[in-house]
């Protein structure tokens, strides 16, 4: 007991010497011991990116360095300002940049990027004070000549504004950032977007911007077509990794969307990933492989209205300065072409980002790297028939001194929503809507199984007399929209895979109100009996009536443009009456029918007339089903089911059905092989 007493009594006795010891060292020793270990940590987390936890060490290490020491004081409130520029934490980075200079930070970037800090919080004189300074210590940087324009412009921008609306969306907007929203469906009543509101997914706040990582969250329309509140999509596609800026291929079945995942050693580099949507959910993301270069970022994708070119943004080897546009071309079979970087009058040597397409073929993006308002500004730019590129600011209301990026469209109209965090102190992004009034002529369209349902897989070919020559892909449910011309004569033509085709004429007039004009296009299958509407024959008689001529009509209209079938035109009667006499009468009922066809020019050699009888009652199609509760897909409307029905009336509506006028088609190869054969006959007498 008493050698572990002596001991104790040593231990304490060493603890106060130690303490005595230390205590009496200056301050100023442990201050600047705990600065030091400060910037460590804050370099290690400014390596892989983490700016928010980097600034945070900075500010602690810039804190604790003596006033005195003003070359550490100067290089530590440069490392601290350019976490804050990275995060927008905007009047922070001023005063930072400030302090930097006041104690002699020797880089003179510090100024330029001071300038741009002023710049972005809509201080244009300051901010044209210290571009000034900057050009007279670095006549040639661009960036300054044009940030200097910018400063210029946007008070004159500010006095004349377009004629945009620019509304705050309360509905869409939490206590963090909220941005790069995207409209979906075929109606346009779903919004997709990104956010980092406390129901993301994961626990952890990111390094990197300090709260938690982004996920996806949708908004729908409801049946009064209000927008309601935004619900975390339930999906693979949402992770503990932050995802954000994404967008949908024409057909609507592929996602392409951001993530950045999380990895505590090194950098993070965003990528993009691809998700197939099965029914109403989407799957698992897959990773697009762009490139083999591990060490760029790849985000922000968007694809051309024609499905050919994906549009993204990266810091590859090769561009112009910063983050830039590139596009890599999307093959036939899923797979990737080359990749080509935009170029100029789009890329600068700023950062370019967020390109979105309008379905008119308008590429939007946003760009620090052009003469703007501040911070991200929207630009629309347009693609002549020579593939040269025309670039313009969207001005004010729809920029700002901050960033303004991140723009989607309602269809063709000029209308939509957009992300900005002007206004906001801490630099959170929210949902802006926006509404430019105009004089829009449109056409939209129905491409559908003839007596049956929507066709997702058509094509639509359209040809205008003032050389439009377009290739439409049709939305989910068969429909597109598209902008036309005043004073011009459109050809407008359906076409699926298995089906006829089917043309619209179209002569747009003058108007000064906006105007949309529909269009039908029924298409024929080639593999199953087309049923033609309103045939009507005189009682007990082969004789047409005179409202039979329409229908028929529009069967001419569809032999004329199909020029290579042939049909089999079949008349049938319901079971009353003697089998015999219903055979002989649907056969010259048929035949009346295909004589009108050949008065009306179609070649007799393309009709054949037969008559069924009773001997091929109709097989009920889902839509006949859909419109009688009583009838089930695939029944057969023989004289034994109709009996067995248990109403007159039912059994009158089956009678109706079977009496019908069809056309199937059977050979789809006329008259090519004869204009073969005469060409091959020319070149014979040619030799």
């Amino acid at each position: 007991m008493e050698c572990k007493k002596s001991d104790n009594i040593l231990e304490r006795g060493i603890k106060l010497f130690l303490f005595l010891v230390l205590y009496s060292l200056p301050f100023t020793f442990f201050s600047s011991c705990g600065a030091d270990q400060n910037i460590k940590k804050g370099d290690a987390y400014f390596a892989i990116g983490e700016y928010f936890d980097a600034a945070a060490e900075y500010k602690k290490g810039y804190s604790r360095t003596a006033v005195k020491d003003k070359q550490k004081r100067g290089e530590r409130a440069w490392k601290m300002a350019e976490c804050y520029r990275r995060i927008n934490y905007n009047a922070k980075a001023i005063g930072a940049y400030q302090n930097a200079i006041r104690y002699k930070y020797p880089d003179s970037m510090a100024v330029f990027y001071l300038a741009q800090m002023q710049h972005r919080q809509g201080d244009y004189k300051s901010a044209t004070k210290n571009y000034l300074a900057f050009l007279d210590s670095v006549p040639d940087e661009e960036r300054a000549r044009i940030g200097l324009q910018g400063c210029t412009q946007a008070p004159i921008w500010k006095t004349k504004p377009t004629l945009h609306t620019v509304k705050k969306e309360p509905l869409f907007n939490s206590r963090r950032s909220d941005y790069s929203p995207v409209l979906y469906g075929d109606e346009w009543d779903q919004l997709f977007l990104s956010s980092t509101r406390p129901q993301a997914s994961g626990n952890e706040t990111s390094g990197i911007t300090g709260t938690k990582a982004g996920d996806f969250f949708m908004s729908k329309k409801d049946e009064k077509g209000k927008w309601q509140q935004p619900e975390q999509l339930e999906s693979e596609v949402n992770s503990e990794y932050d995802e954000g800026a994404c967008c949908f291929s024409p057909d609507g079945k592929t996602m392409y969307l951001t993530r950045c995942a999380h990895d505590p050693s090194y950098p993070r580099y965003a990528q993009i990933y691809t998700s197939q949507r099965s029914d109403a959910s989407w799957g698992k993301p897959a990773l697009l492989e762009i490139s083999r270069d591990t060490l760029s970022s790849y985000a922000h994708p968007a694809v051309s209205p024609d499905g050919r070119w994906l549009f993204f943004v990266s810091d590859m080897p090769g561009g112009l300065g910063g983050l830039d546009i590139w596009r890599i071309a999307l093959t036939e079979d899923g797979g990737l072409g080359g990749v080509e970087n935009l170029g100029e009058p789009i890329n600068s040597k700023g950062d370019e980002m967020f390109p979105v397409f309008r379905p008119n073929g308008e590429l939007y993006f946003s760009s620090d790297g052009h003469v703007g308002m501040g911070g991200l500004d929207l630009f629309r730019a347009e693609q002549d028939t020579a593939g040269v590129w025309t670039v313009e600011n969207m001005r004010y209301p729809m920029n700002s001194s901050g960033d303004d990026f991140g723009i989607t469209f309602e269809g063709v109209h000029n209308r939509g929503f957009f992300s900005s965090n002007r206004n906001d102190a801490r630099g959170w992004d929210h949902i802006f809507s926006f509404e430019c009034p105009e004089v829009l002529q449109t056409v939209k369209g129905w491409v559908y199984e003839k007596d049956g349902y929507e066709l997702p897989q058509a094509v639509v070919y359209m040809v205008g007399n003032d050389g439009t020559n377009l290739k439409l892909n049709v939305k989910g449910d068969g429909s597109f929209e598209q902008v036309i011309q005043p004073n011009v004569d459109y050809i407008i033509l359906g076409t699926c895979k298995g089906y006829l085709n089917h043309t619209e004429e179209l002569r747009v007039d003058t108007s000064s109100t906006s105007q949309e004009y529909t269009l039908q296009f029924p298409l024929a299958n080639i593999s199953a009996p087309v049923l033609v509407r309103n045939v009507f024959y005189e009682f007990d008689s082969a004789e047409l009536t005179p409202n039979s001529t329409q229908a028929l009509d529009s069967l001419v209209d569809l032999l004329r443009e199909n020029p290579n079938i042939t049909i089999e035109l079949a008349s049938h009667c319901d079971y009353r009456g003697p089998d015999e006499y219903n055979e002989k009468l649907s056969q010259r009922r048929a035949e009346s029918a295909v004589r009108y066809l050949i008065g009306q020019g179609i070649a007799e050699d393309r009709l054949t007339p037969v008559g069924y009888g009773e001997g091929r009652p109709k097989v009920v199609t889902r839509k006949i089903a859909e419109q009688n509760p009583y009838l089930q897909e695939g029944d057969t409307l023989s004289e034994a089911f109709i009996l067995m029905l248990d109403s007159e009336e039912k059994q009158e509506a089956c009678n109706a059905l079977n009496r019908r006028t069809e056309f199937r088609v059977l050979r789809t190869t006329y008259g090519l092989f004869e204009g073969l054969k005469a060409e091959e006959e020319r070149q014979k007498e040619d030799n």
